[in-house]
């Protein structure tokens, strides 16, 4: 796998998350599938929809520093740090979406250990950035 692979994949990833969150903001997706079907009105399902999108923005914003695409820049090991607690966020969330209610939210098993996985690839591999 070339060293930017996966950040490749995982930009296109959170690019699929964030379309999900805004068609749950707009009701296109309903509210019930997601948040463990805890949310109990429109306000709190926005303000839920809102920090799940600021937060895969931002999760974008580290990988597009990671990869080096873009000038301002985190120091290198605050941006592993800050994957390393992303990546404990996403191992944990897969076990909680595996004890979901719901079948749908149990599928969301599956993307949040690829999401995991993922930036455990980015993490252990040695020079990111020297490699072509």
């Amino acid at each position: 796998m070339n060293d930017k692979t996966p950040v490749h994949i995982l930009l296109g990833l959170l690019f699929v998350v964030v379309l999900f969150h805004i068609g749950v903001i707009f009701k296109a997706i309903p509210n019930e599938i997601v948040w463990g079907g805890r949310l109990t009105n429109d306000s709190e399902m926005r303000t839920f929809e809102a920090i799940s999108i600021l937060v895969n923005l931002f999760l974008g914003l580290l990988l597009s520093m990671k990869a080096d695409w873009i000038k301002f820049k985190f120091k290198e090991k605050t941006i592993n740090i800050i994957l390393w607690i992303f990546l404990v966020l996403f191992v944990l969330n897969t076990f909680g979406n595996l004890f979901a209610n719901s079948n749908f939210e149990k599928l969301f098993a599956v993307l949040t250990s690829v999401f995991a996985f993922l930036i455990w690839k980015i993490l252990k591999q040695k020079n990111f950035n020297d490699r072509k």
